[in-house]
């Protein structure tokens, strides 16, 4: 039987935390949500856990975590959840809708379906699909791809994207414990890795449209780990061997 489960990390997202999981609940084929809270004070992890009550154990997980330790930690430690519980597919989504959870059935019919190791939910792989976000964030974002691009060789279009489905062998192969960075360099890291390691790589249209609830946890110290992460990253995998083990 194939299992699914989609990590959503959450810090202050009492806003949107209800209707996304009831959404992710409602959707065919099933999935299993996890959801890594960071200590949110504003009752995130309470209310998940009032949800449980109704969708059981078994179906909505919850993590929770001592304060706010960024995004890229709760993503390994989501994804060492799902291993340790023999998750085949595993997925990376926003808690504000800027990911639309219908898109999930897309990337996991790329991964199942399309023989792709891990399909991204791209925004810029047919134009630029964004909505709500002001025109210098589009650029920055956009240009953002060329200049990871140049630097590491690959070609993917959607260089940050969040919304992502793994296959497990990529999870088992990379070590996840190398990953270091936690912002969206965390985003680049992990495709770049698998990329260095030969995963097959689908980019998937969607349509990203920013939050209407909440606020968002972009700062300026992300952007600069990204910009000087993307040059770290690309030097050190120069003495780095990337041999893939058969992993079923």
């Amino acid at each position: 039987m194939i299992s699914r489960l989609v990590i959503i990390p959450t810090y202050n997202e009492i806003e949107n935390i209800e209707a996304i999981v009831r959404k992710v609940m409602s959707l065919e084929p099933s999935f299993d949500l996890l959801i890594v809270d960071d200590g949110s004070p504003d009752g995130t992890a309470i209310k998940v856990k009032e949800l449980q009550e109704e969708f059981g154990l078994s179906r909505l997980h919850l993590q929770e975590r001592k304060g706010k330790l960024g995004l890229g930690t709760a993503y390994i430690h989501g994804f060492k959840y799902a291993l340790a519980n023999n998750y085949e597919y595993i997925f990376e989504m926003d808690a504000d809708f800027s990911h639309n959870p219908e898109d999930l059935v897309k990337l996991y019919d790329a991964c199942v379906n399309g023989g792709s190791d891990m399909a991204i939910g791209s925004r810029y792989v047919s134009g630029v699909n964004v909505v709500n976000w002001p025109m210098g964030r589009v650029l920055m974002s956009y240009f953002a791809g060329y200049y990871v691009r140049f630097i590491t060789g690959m070609s993917i279009m959607d260089v940050t994207a969040g919304f992502k489905c793994y296959h497990s062998k990529v999870l088992k192969t990379i070590n996840l414990d190398t990953i270091k960075f936690v912002g969206y360099a965390f985003q680049v890291e992990m495709k770049f890795t698998a990329w260095k390691y030969g995963f097959k790589i689908a980019e998937i249209p969607i349509i990203f449209t920013d939050r209407t609830k909440g606020v968002s946890k972009m700062s300026a110290n992300i952007f600069k780990e990204a910009i000087l992460g993307v040059i770290e990253m690309k030097i050190n995998s120069f003495f780095k061997k990337y041999h893939r083990k058969e992993i079923n």
